[in-house]
């Protein structure tokens, strides 16, 4: 069993009913252990777009780091995502932020997730929901917050939005 992050967001339609419905169907992959407040933030790069809600679910899961993933995939194409453009708008977007102390560098699969450092709307809510996350190499996710501290974001929920779905 491995103790996984998976970063929720989402920035069309009904934001809040997507991400609670995402939160629940997690559990088909293993047991939730946490679930972070709501979030709502600014879009990062790509074209001009709505704001995002986001939230992290931390669960604990038999399967590995790529069933994790293709089981994420799966659950973004069941939400109507289409991938058209590179930091786009989306319907929802389901990342594999951290999977246990495990470091996956292969196509199309990255962990920890390679922009996590750089954003804050992925941060405040894994910390919100798993305060001791590490890096695989040891080091604590609440020490990469600084640099990241002048980011915008705005809790609108407590953890209690998942079970709004």
């Amino acid at each position: 069993m491995a103790t996984v992050a998976v970063g929720l967001g989402a920035n069309l339609g009904d934001r809040r009913s997507t991400l609670g419905r995402a939160a629940v169907s997690l559990g088909r992959l293993g047991e939730p252990l946490a679930v972070s407040p709501l979030y709502e933030t600014a879009p990062v790069g790509g074209p001009p777009q709505p704001d995002y809600l986001n939230a992290v679910v931390v669960l604990e899961t038999p399967l590995g780091p790529r069933a994790v993933l293709d089981g994420l995939l799966g659950m973004e194409r069941e939400a109507g995502r289409i991938r058209r453009r590179r930091w786009g708008p989306r319907s929802l977007d389901l990342d594999l932020l951290l999977y246990g102390d495990c470091e996956v560098d292969e196509p199309g699969l990255r962990i920890p997730h390679p922009r996590m450092a750089e954003r804050r709307f992925v941060l405040e809510p894994l910390l919100a929901a798993w305060p001791e996350a590490r890096l695989p190499d040891g080091t604590a996710v609440a020490s990469l917050l600084g640099p990241v501290s002048g980011q915008q974001v705005r809790r609108v929920a407590g953890p209690e939005w998942a079970g709004e779905a």
